[in-house]
């Protein structure tokens, strides 16, 4: 067969992480989920993991791991966040590398990515030396491979940034049609001007770089790749499917590729469902012999590029002006806000290249009492970002100093290499991209800017902070109460810097609602407890305590003590200050300690600021998650009262409000709230119980239909769907228990009551599971007279019904 298909998809989200803790705090814009990589990952990349095709019934008949069929990339901060936090899908991910291999004569199907997704053309030599080979390193780390190809971020695409790529190894990468300016056959010396009719993206080309090396590019079908962003096109499976075989054209005994690239988030994110479009259209093609599947890698060895190209350089995939998108109002945005302007960029721009370029002979000058070479210590970095341990990071040292460093040294030496990673992190293209400046993206790189400011000031001694903030302030934003770029870093950047003493403020916090062992991680630190006392009074609590704490990034290392008095509610007041003299700690123990127990919380308060001087910390001080915590904790309580007064204005009222409701008279508003509220939190607890009470959920249901209640279905979904798979691994962990088969039957057929959809992909992938392995042996013992047996195909038949799961055996 000489037609060929490929489907290239584009994982990535940016990096979310705070830059002083190294972890993503809690963003409520992705609620019901912590922040938006959570989010991301159970609407995409989780479901493309184990993809659904469905039978003429709408019933599951097969589930498969989409990426072993196509070609993709994940962003190396995207991908090193799901081996921490979504290990089930980042191991599936890994899988299906190693899986296409087999598929697709050895070749892999993944490919490498610059590594923090910044525009290359717009970079500096050596940070494109550093992103690419930092990308590639970092793919090296995950599959156990060179990568033959590396996705070009935006495919923002200039000829130094692909020799930089040639050099190291790669073979090939990705473009938009319109990025190619000329071609000629080999064999041909005349070049043709590339149009839309002429331009053939079923072959691969030749580009000749000036080093002399090449690479060969793949131009992507650009309409049907629009089509499956844009125009709906993966609302349909089967017409995907015949749109890509659609772009053969008429000469088959000529190899042909037809092949597309887009964002991957368009397969579940954008596009609902969308990870079953691309399952069906794989298995259609396959299973009609409509053509063969394959990578860029496998076409790439079978049908060697026997044309070249000239690339239209400083050009991208997103932007009809080049790269303007990211340095100027070019007029490109989302369409979500077509009146706003997009002045911000430039200055956004302007303000963090004055940065970058401002550390360069500085981070030289100071680099060189420590590192041999600090570029090519910069860009062997990649291996202590990968594993911050012990044993990565004395092999790094010992290959790169310039000299035996003691401890003061190589923290240093560290934090230099730390300022180059975060200059570098400061130009994710994902700050340029959307509307505003006050976007969550856009203040994430400004989050980077400030911890590389900060780093710079604290190594060098170079103030740097008030020419940023001078060229910041020209970034203006569309909203009036956002101000500009100055403003938004003053109201947002400010409070989100953390140093020892703060870490410590959070770790006494923490310490009032968790027993953590003698050594502890938190965030980016590690913590060995030396002392710590608890006392109680009513509601309050005073903590006391000693710690050493290291950063895991930077090596530097505090000896701490603190004082935390807790008042039962949102008051919080915490103390920290180094420990230098156990006389002194133990004096704040003593007269602190003597305060509190004679319940004299004022004296208390008093002597904490004795003690801890310009060093106090509040509940506003604390790492959000930790905020929220304490908050929902106190709020628990005050939620309690409020239920109460809701709960006896509901059970006194609700005959008056069905009659009201009945007669066709809305009911005053603080009955219909008193309802609302009671009825969301009976439900709310209902499908959070171990075995849910399913005649009490169906009877609250009627309740709330016959008042006209609005549900709070996405916590309500939420908390339905995490007890349906918290059931379903119990269930899997023990499939021949007929108890927790019936519950999970019970709970499943409650689906059809639910006003609402629910989330089922982890509960059909353990129920998919189950039959494969576990169904026929039970079916063959029922067979048998097998009463057991009989039983537990009856229950499960009813999860699989209520799941949509078919137990007939695909037939196809």
């Amino acid at each position: 067969m000489e037609r060929y298909v490929c489907i290239h998809g584009h994982f990535y989200q940016p990096p979310r992480e705070n830059p002083w803790l190294e972890v993503i705090e809690l963003q409520d814009s992705a609620y019901p989920y912590h922040d938006w990589n959570r989010k991301v990952t159970a609407e995409c990349y989780a479901p493309n993991a184990s993809s659904r095709i469905l039978d003429e019934k709408g019933r599951i008949i097969k589930i498969g791991n989409n990426y072993a069929k196509i070609s993709f990339d994940v962003g190396p901060t995207l991908l090193d966040w799901m081996k921490k936090n979504t290990k089930d899908v980042y191991r599936a991910i890994i899988d299906a590398d190693h899986e296409s291999r087999n598929r697709f004569s050895g070749h892999g199907s993944a490919m490498a990515q610059a590594y923090n997704h910044i525009i290359l053309p717009l970079a500096n030599y050596r940070d494109k030396v550093t992103q690419i080979l930092w990308g590639i390193r970092d793919f090296e780390s995950h599959f156990g491979r060179p990568p033959e190809g590396m996705w070009l971020p935006e495919t923002a695409v200039d000829l130094e940034s692909l020799d930089i790529m040639a050099e190291f190894g790669i073979r090939f990468t990705i473009l938009a049609p319109h990025q190619a300016k000329q071609i000629r056959a080999l064999d041909d010396p005349a070049w043709q001007t590339v149009e839309r009719v002429n331009l053939d993206t079923t072959r691969s080309y030749l580009q000749h770089l000036p080093s002399g090396r090449t690479i060969v590019l793949f131009f992507y079908d650009g309409p049907t790749a629009r089509a499956v962003a844009f125009e709906k096109l993966l609302s349909d499976g089967g017409a995907f499917a015949n749109r890509l075989i659609q772009n053969f054209h008429g000469e088959p005994h000529i190899p042909q590729l037809v092949h597309i690239a887009t964002d991957g988030e368009s397969y579940g994110h954008h596009h609902r469902f969308g990870d079953m479009a691309l399952a069906y259209a794989l298995d259609f093609i396959e299973r009609n012999d409509l053509a063969r599947l394959t990578n860029y890698g496998e076409f790439l060895e079978k049908y060697p590029p026997d044309h070249e190209v000239i690339i239209n350089e400083n050009t991208s995939w997103s932007c009809e002006h080049g790269i303007e998108r990211w340095r100027s109002d070019c007029g490109c945005h989302t369409g979500a806000h077509p009146e706003w302007k997009q002045t911000w960029r430039k200055p956004l721009r302007q303000a963090l290249d004055l940065v970058r370029d401002a550390l360069v002979p500085l981070y030289e000058e100071k680099g060189v009492h420590f590192l041999k070479d600090p570029w090519n210590a910069r860009n062997d970095y990649i291996h202590c970002i990968l594993d911050r341990s012990d044993d990565p990071v004395k092999a790094f040292m010992e290959k790169h100093a310039c000299r035996e460093l003691n401890d003061e040294d190589r923290v240093t030496a560290i934090k230099l290499l730390e300022l180059q990673r975060q200059a570098m992190l400061m130009f994710t293209s994902c700050g340029w991209f959307f509307d505003d400046i006050s976007g969550i993206e856009a203040i994430q790189i400004i989050l980077y800017a400030g911890r590389t400011i900060q780093l710079g000031e604290e190594i060098f001694g170079q103030v740097l902070e008030g020419p940023f903030l001078e060229v910041l302030e020209g970034a203006v934003s569309n909203l009036p109460a956002m101000g500009n770029g100055r403003h938004i870093y003053e109201t947002n950047i400010v409070d989100s810097r953390y140093d020892s003493k703060k870490v410590c403020a959070h770790y006494a916090a923490a310490s009032l609602f968790e027993d953590f062992p003698e050594k502890t991680m938190m965030c980016a630190y590690t913590f060995e407890r030396k002392n710590l006392r608890i006392s109680e009074a009513g509601n309050a609590k005073l903590i006391l305590g000693r710690v050493g704490l290291r950063s895991q990034v930077t090596c530097e290392f505090a000896k701490l003590y603190f004082g935390l008095l807790h008042l039962g509610d949102h008051n919080l007041t915490c103390g920290v200050a180094e420990d230098q003299d156990d006389s002194l700690y133990q004096a704040m123990v003593r007269e602190i300690t003597e305060a509190f127990d004679s319940a004299d919380f004022p004296e208390t308060l008093r002597r904490i600021d004795k003690h801890f001087p310009n060093s106090s910390y509040s509940l506003k001080s604390l790492y959000r998650d930790e905020q929220r915590r304490i908050l929902n904790l106190v709020l628990g309580s005050t939620l309690k009262d409020a239920e109460s007064v809701y709960r006896n204005l509901y059970e006194q009222y609700a005959p008056l409000m069905q009659f009201l409701t009945g007669s066709n008279t809305p009911p005053p508003k603080s009955l219909y709230t008193a309802a609302e509220y009671v009825l969301n939190a009976d439900l709310r607890e209902a499908l959070d119980e171990e075995k849910i009470p399913t005649r009490r959920v169906k009877n609250l249901l009627k309740k709330t239909k016959l008042l006209g209640v609005s549900l709070d279905t996405d916590t309500l979904e939420y908390t339905f769907r995490n007890n349906l798979k918290r059931q379903a691994e119990k269930f899997n962990s023990d499939p021949k228990d007929l108890d927790l088969l019936k519950n999970l039957a019970a709970s499943a057929e409650l689906l059809r009551a639910m006003p609402f959809k629910t989330d089922l992909w982890k509960v059909q992938n353990i129920c998919y599971s189950v039959l494969q392995s576990h169904y026929q042996s039970f079916v063959s013992a029922a067979d048998e007279g097998d009463t057991n047996a009989q039983e537990w195909l009856e229950s499960f038949n009813i999860v699989a019904d209520s799941l949509s799961v078919s137990v007939i055996p695909d037939q196809r």
